[in-house]
């Protein structure tokens, strides 16, 4: 399956997903939490603060609020860098990778339904 889409089906797509998150009870993230926790799933880490803020164009206290509120739901969490004791240390978790599989299969199959119709 190839997906070219117009702008408008990109938004049906997009919607589609996030009506379906909604019908599932999955937490509800702010654009930058969500945008934040995918580079850090997505990328190679390490990932600390301040490479999230300067990668994501965020400043280093909007990263924190957003890896507060990930690290609440236990979607990441943060350790001491040991070779930099001054630098932290951003890591995925177990709940956080079901969480992004169970919202990639609600995007694969919105994309399905979008194709098919």
């Amino acid at each position: 399956m190839s997906l070219n889409l117009k702008p408008a089906q990109a938004l049906a797509l997009w919607h589609s997903v996030m009506v379906a998150g909604l019908n599932r009870a999955l937490p509800d993230l702010t654009a930058r939490q969500f945008a934040l926790m995918l580079h850090v799933y997505q990328a190679p880490p390490p990932h600390t603060v301040r490479g999230l803020a300067a990668r994501l164009n965020m400043s280093k206290p909007a990263v924190t609020r957003a890896l507060d509120r990930l690290e609440g739901l236990e979607f990441l969490r943060r350790k001491p860098d040991e070779a930099d004791r001054r630098s932290i240390l951003v890591q995925r978790t177990v709940k956080g990778s079901v969480f992004l599989r169970e919202f990639a299969d609600m995007a694969a199959e919105a994309a399905r339904t979008l194709d098919e119709g």
